[in-house]
């Protein structure tokens, strides 16, 4: 699916113009794909690697075009279960052209992140700022996940609260990865801004960017080792709870064997004593309560 946009008032606007400067195409088929190949010449393993969500973000420079691999989190839906993911995005610039590749539908040019859009260049560093900004959303969101869940567990005796929390410890492990490769991949953008064409307001903003960047990887890494440093405990706690509900269930079963027994004994098809007596039955149901009482106030006293 292709759509077109173009540069209005520093906003990004969409656009019927047969050349239009801003192209996205969002999960092409076969037949873009190999336009895309053909026509404008992209590199067809690159291509590949823009709809790749396992593709670490890299810079390459092609005879006609720059081709940029950025790693942004994808949408997240209910049937992932807690597991965030990560997407790929591939970013071609040709000049006065920016062709941008995704796997998946999405609204991508948001307007609180792309106003004062100056150049394609100046795009290009905001949808870096984008990814940087969604992936520290994800993780304030991974954390109210993980916070509610912690709630759960702490009166729970099952395992499917322990289980989501390994899901999110999973995904943090894949924002992190992601994160560190953008972090490389800025790093190449600035060390190539005057092959790339940055001006000197664009290195101001890659600066702050990659300050960002460190930024929410630190914090993505603070995340995740609180979450590994305390999943044998919160494993402990469902071990605990069910210990102590073991020790309510034999604490029920003994106090019901104790009057069965006295029970039990009277009702032996013997003479046993006490048989003759007209008020035989309450003294044998007030010696199974005293057996009850008994038994509970030693269990009382031990504790």
């Amino acid at each position: 699916m292709l759509k077109k946009y173009q540069i209005s008032s520093g906003q990004i606007v969409e656009s019927n113009e047969e050349k239009s400067p801003i192209l996205i195409y969002f999960n092409p088929d076969e037949t873009e794909k190999r336009f895309l190949v053909e026509h404008y010449k992209i590199d067809e393993h690159t291509l590949n690697s823009a709809l790749d969500p396992d593709e670490p973000s890299r810079l390459e420079f092609e005879p006609n075009h720059l081709a940029f691999i950025l790693k942004w989190p994808k949408n997240y839906s209910a049937n992932d279960q807690l597991l965030f993911k990560t997407a790929t995005t591939g970013v071609f610039l040709f000049g006065n052209l920016l062709i941008l590749v995704l796997n998946e539908q999405t609204i991508i040019f948001e307007k609180k992140h792309f106003t004062k859009v100056t150049s394609l260049t100046n795009l290009i560093l905001k949808l870096v700022y984008r990814s940087i900004y969604h992936f520290l959303e994800h993780l304030r969101v991974m954390m109210m996940l993980s916070d509610d869940l912690e709630q759960k567990i702490q009166h729970s005796m099952e395992n499917r609260y322990l289980i989501s929390l390994f899901t999110i410890q999973k995904s943090l492990v894949y924002y992190l990865n992601a994160i560190d490769s953008n972090g490389v991949f800025m790093e190449k953008l600035k060390n190539n801004a005057k092959k790339i064409g940055f001006i000197q307001e664009d290195l101001e903003f890659l600066d702050d960017i990659i300050i960002e960047n460190n930024q929410c990887s630190r914090q993505a890494n603070i995340y995740s080792s609180i979450l590994a440093g305390l999943m044998d405990a919160r494993a402990s706690i469902v071990n605990n709870n069910l210990n102590i509900l073991m020790k309510t269930l034999n604490i029920v079963v003994i106090a019901l064997m104790v009057p069965t027994l006295v029970v039990s004994v009277f009702s032996m098809n013997v003479k046993i004593p006490l048989q003759n007596l007209p008020y035989v039955f309450w003294i044998i149901i007030g010696l199974a309560v005293v057996s009850v009482v008994s038994f509970l106030m030693f269990w009382r006293h031990k504790k």
